[in-house]
């Protein structure tokens, strides 16, 4: 049954491709795949890929790339182009310096003199203000987008060092850097200071600096915690500022509640404001890749889809890409070859983004050299590759722990002259066996240039304290801070739980404070698990201190009283069974 089921899905598939050929009019004869007679199951035959390009030097050592360890993956974009899957990119995004603007000498002292200062903000606010009012240094555009960036997780030192620079002489903030403190203070739920500095803008004589993008960022803070009231509200607040309410900014209130997942509130605002907002391909466009690409629903996204051909909205390239990503990440390859050949009966080519999702359905069930092949026929339709459809191939190689042909697809992506992105190297870095090995890679991320992003950090300590290497647990700690990372709730959380679960109970507990009073929510097992510890060890104090008492009191023992005495101690030394249950990669009582 199986052999027959194996023989029905590669005729399918063979069928479906082979009618998929005549897109490609300089790569026809290079497409064609393989007789199922012939075909071989990447699990039982000898790891060998057929090249995407022509690669001249197919001899390949790990070693050169720093990356010599088997390999799983974590999450990527399939298909998505990276767009959808990760909605922490917005917030880096919104606090990202200017990368051509040079940083002499004197703006590196300048920022380094203030961070100094507002690292002891934590433990001393009003001694570091005197400072802050006391320094010399001159306040400019470039250090206060440098400073803020660096304190972006801790809303009161970016917020106090934000109205230092503002009474500075020959200063005055500009759009963008209120966008920025606006940004900080939304992130941890600051609203009405928020509020307060979009009024201020407002009030601010000359060149305007109240913008709609102002608004809109106060609307993506919102659906980030899912105030889906606020948000709208924010929205319907434009016509009170002087800006007009017109189709683009409804689809950006659509996309900020997709992109925050929350999408089911999007869908009943899109079909509730059809006399206001006339419904368009790209507004459910909008909804359809939210359950396609951030809830990932495939249930709901078939029906969505089915809705639109009902209420007679055209379908594009863009809505069948959603389509074909959500089917990919659900693994059901048979409706992404379905969808690929519908687009070419109704006349519509698929961009990369479509391409780079069937590659990774194909690759995920262990169809490699037909997705080879179907990347050769999207460089002939004219969409070249691109580092994510390299990655759409090697995740799931790296998953399947085919490590020799993820190898060999890095090598031919740099032959390419495409540099791999964080995305690529989480990929590797996932499932690195040893500290040597994550070192070798961390130094090859370095070398080649790879910024560090918050989740690189927290994978590392993750792996560190698993390893019980203690040291370079705080030492990858205090270089996300020299780096410029300010430490955000989800470093602390992953900071705190590897250290109780290695016995460094003190330290985790004084991370666990420093966390609170930056404002930072503790996640409630977090701080039942602390809590449960800090009530634990004053109790067991108050015991040591009561035998201790108890035996002063009694002067001289008896032998009955000795005996009574050891009786408790015994007693108190007893161990204290308790449960252990494991749930997303951390344990609790």
């Amino acid at each position: 049954m199986w052999n027959f089921r194996r023989r029905s899905s590669l005729v399918f598939l063979s069928s479906l491709l082979k009618a998929h050929r005549d897109l490609s009019t300089t790569h026809s004869q290079s497409v064609a795949l393989l007789h199922v007679a012939g075909y071989r199951c990447l699990g039982s035959e000898k790891p060998r890929v057929p090249s995407v390009a022509c690669v001249s030097n197919p001899c390949f050592s790990f070693v050169d790339l720093g990356c010599r360890f088997s390999t799983t993956a974590g999450v990527e974009e399939n298909g998505s182009d990276g767009e959808a899957d990760d909605v922490n990119d917005d917030d880096d995004n919104e606090f990202r310096l200017a990368k051509s603007s040079r940083k002499d000498g004197t703006l590196i002292h300048s920022v380094e003199s203030i961070m100094n200062i507002l690292d002891d903000f934590g433990r001393d606010a009003a001694e570091a203000k005197r400072k802050l009012d006391k320094c010399d240094v001159p306040a400019s555009p470039e250090l206060v987008e440098e400073v803020l960036s660096r304190v972006r997780n801790d809303w009161s030192a970016a917020f106090t060092f934000f109205l230092w620079a503002q009474k500075q002489a020959g200063y005055a903030h500009s759009t963008r850097e209120y966008h920025t403190m606006i940004a900080i203070l939304g992130k941890m739920k600051k609203f009405d200071t928020a509020w307060s500095l979009v009024n201020e803008m407002r009030r601010v004589p000359g060149t305007p600096l109240l913008t709609p993008q102002t608004l809109l960022i106060l609307i993506r803070k919102y659906c980030a915690v899912h105030d889906v009231a606020k948000a709208i509200g924010t929205f319907y607040s434009f016509k009170r500022y002087g800006f007009t309410l017109g189709v683009e900014e409804f689809q950006d209130l659509l996309s900020a509640l997709c992109r925050y997942k929350n999408v089911q509130d999007a869908e009943h605002l899109l079909f509730c404001n059809e006399n206001s907002f006339p419904f368009d391909t790209k507004s459910f466009n909008i909804v359809l890749n939210g359950w396609c690409n951030m809830i990932v629903n495939l249930r709901v996204a078939k029906r969505f889809w089915n809705d639109m051909a009902r209420r007679g909205i055209a379908r594009d390239v863009v809505s069948y890409g959603s389509m074909i990503s959500c089917y990919s990440k659900a693994g059901s390859l048979r409706d992404v070859l379905r969808l690929l050949d519908e687009m070419k009966r109704v006349g519509i080519s698929p961009d990369r983004k479509g391409y780079n999702a069937v590659v990774y359905a194909l690759a995920k069930g262990k169809c490699v050299k037909e997705a080879i092949n179907l990347v050769k026929t999207m460089e002939g339709n004219g969409c070249i590759p691109n580092v994510v459809t390299y990655n759409s191939l090697i995740k799931p190689l790296c998953k399947a722990r085919k490590l020799e042909h993820a190898r060999f697809l890095l090598n031919e992506m740099l032959q390419r002259g495409l540099s791999p992105s964080i995305r690529t190297y989480h990929t590797f870095l996932a499932i690195v066996r040893t500290p040597e090995e994550a070192f070798e890679l961390i130094n090859k991320m370095k070398e080649t240039g790879c910024a560090f992003a918050h989740d690189t950090y927290i994978m590392l300590i993750r792996k560190f304290c698993r390893w019980q290497q203690h040291e370079n647990v705080f030492k990858i700690w205090n270089e996300m801070q020299k780096n410029g990372l300010s430490p955000d709730r989800s470093s602390y959380i992953v900071l705190i739980h590897g250290l109780f679960l290695n016995g460094k109970l003190n330290e985790a507990f004084n991370y666990y404070e420093e966390m609170k009073e930056k404002g930072f929510p503790p996640e409630p097992k977090t701080d039942e698990m602390l809590q449960a510890w800090l009530y634990a060890k004053e109790s067991s104090r108050a015991q040591m201190t009561e035998l201790h008492t108890k035996k002063d009191s009694i002067g001289p023992l008896s032998r009955n009283n000795q005996g009574s005495l050891n009786s408790d101690r015994r007693n108190f030394l007893k161990p204290e069974l308790r449960k252990v249950t494991r749930e997303r990669g951390f344990s609790f009582w």
